[in-house]
């Protein structure tokens, strides 16, 4: 239990220090107009009070990666804790509020705009694609588990004692799978809330989300204290618990599974959309900074209640061998938070990915908006964005989930190390503190290249080559951004 408190206090305690220094780094201006106030369109661009903005950011980006990815990433052991204490105080939320601090300063523009232009037209051409495939794959991905809790739900409340469906759902059933059901349910309400202005759909049903969501968290956060005994403790050790440990080392592995609630690339997609909603760059702290250090705290919470629920490292393993992610948090919340509790959080836990489907397709709209130059203030024009968008993530949701979910992972973290570097040359040619970002940059160059040459779905090359390349890459990274430090100090020379 001292571990799991030390870092809950960490992560509290990062968000009022280091979370102040990136703050000044950047360098906020409380009397600059935003692009809420200077856009104002009553569609993408509408000012809105701080805490609704952070309860749509904060649904936004913690999707089912601090919960899924938290439950999976804690297999690994006690490691898990500092992966995700420094990876959220250090890279996640550092990534987070630049990201949309930038978007802020540039009228809302959208990620591939920025990087393209701090790192190139070459590079902001690859964003553009890699950006999109990420935004579909997020769109079909948080439609899969949700259609499947809430089919669960369906057939759970509407059985008779015999675990006999009604007629009218035994016919609806033989017509389609319940799942199908919601899954069309769900990309209806996609569509509403890809298509209408931000503040109609999004901006009413986000707060009563976000405090279904944060009920959840605190509920199971308050059960841990009663199984103090089987939570894990950095004392016991770092080495891999994970079951596959031969084969699946800590590194890459564990910074690659565990990417939502550390540091998720993601997250840069969204931030532009809460960037054209603030009225002030004060609020830019509480939104990204702090929207990601309470994703950090979900995901050690659902770390530590995984090992605390089933009892040991061993017992999780067993039990996600033959089950997956989903149905342990049904059973964590119905047996921790009781039948109404436990409805609730598990509310939280489906509607928290459908929301943040819904964001990542309007982003996505957005983002092909962007660069095909195609106005979006009128409805036939974001419907006509919105369709190919919607066909794509539908045909992704076809192939299997496990694989689904490892690609997700990858292209998400590969994103960040895009947005970081970006950051970094920003923060250079403004004169401002740029190891910030650096550092992230370099460690999270070398997890994604290390990662996709080692890993089975990658090109399941040696594990040392792939590490060696990994470095190899970064190295090359950090001397090409030595050389554009040179060149710039040059002709500020020159210039001088």
């Amino acid at each position: 239990m001292i571990s799991f408190v030390i870092a809950l206090i960490l992560l509290v305690v990062g968000y009022f220090v280091y979370g102040k220094f990136t703050e000044r780094v950047f360098g906020i201006d409380s009397n600059r107009p935003t692009p809420a106030i200077t856009k104002a369109d009553g569609i993408d661009y509408i000012a809105m009070p701080t805490w609704r903005v952070f309860l749509i950011q904060f649904l936004n980006i913690a999707g089912l990666g601090p919960i899924f990815g938290a439950i999976m990433g804690i297999l690994f052991g006690p490691a898990a804790y500092l992966w995700i204490v420094f990876g959220t105080i250090f890279a996640g939320a550092v990534h987070d509020y630049l990201s949309g601090m930038m978007s802020l300063r540039r009228d809302g523009m959208s990620l591939p705009e920025i990087v393209g232009e701090e790192l190139g037209t070459g590079v902001k051409q690859v964003m553009r694609v890699f950006a999109l495939l990420l935004l579909i794959l997020v769109g079909a991905v948080f439609v899969i588990n949700p259609a499947d809790l809430l089919a669960g739900l369906t057939v759970t409340y509407t059985a008779d004692a015999s675990g006999n469906l009604p007629d009218w759902l035994q016919q609806v059933n033989s017509i389609l799978p319940i799942q199908w059901w919601w899954v069309i349910i769900v990309f209806v309400y996609y569509m509403l809330a890809m298509l209408l202005p931000i503040d109609k759909v999004i901006g009413r049903l986000y707060p009563i989300f976000g405090f279904a969501l944060l009920f959840m968290a605190v509920g199971i956060l308050v059960m841990l204290f009663f199984h103090a005994d089987a939570l894990p403790e950095l004392s016991d050790g770092l080495y891999n618990r994970h079951p596959q440990s031969a084969t699946t080392p800590i590194f890459p592995m564990m910074f690659i599974t565990i990417a939502c609630g550390a540091i998720s690339g993601f997250h840069a997609t969204q931030s532009p959309l809460m960037a054209r909603c603030l009225k002030n760059e004060r609020m830019g702290r509480p939104v990204f900074y702090g929207a990601m250090v309470t994703e950090g705290i979900v995901a050690l919470i659902w770390a530590a209640a995984a090992v605390a629920f089933t009892g040991s490292f061993d017992n999780l393993s067993q039990y996600l061998a033959g089950s997956t992610p989903a149905v342990l948090v049904n059973e964590i919340s119905t047996g921790w938070l009781g039948s109404l509790g436990g409805l609730l959080a598990l509310l939280g836990v489906i509607f928290a990915p459908i929301t943040s489907g819904d964001t990542a397709l309007r982003s996505a709209r957005l983002i092909a908006a962007d660069f095909l130059h195609f106005d979006q203030s009128s409805l036939r024009n974001r419907i006509i964005i919105s369709i190919p968008i919607f066909a794509a993530s539908f045909a992704i949701m076809m192939v299997d989930f496990n694989i689904l979910w490892r690609y997700f992972a990858w292209c998400n973290q590969t994103l960040s190390v895009f947005t970081l570097w970006a950051i970094t040359v920003w923060l250079a040619r403004e004169g401002k503190c740029y190891w910030i970002s650096l550092i992230p940059a370099l460690f999270m160059t070398v997890v994604t290249v290390s990662y996709i040459f080692y890993a089975p779905e990658g090109f399941a090359i040696d594990y040392t080559i792939s590490v060696v390349t990994g470095v190899v890459v970064a190295l090359l990274f950090a001397v090409l951004f030595a050389r554009f430090l040179r060149l710039r100090s040059n002709k500020a020379m020159l210039e001088g």
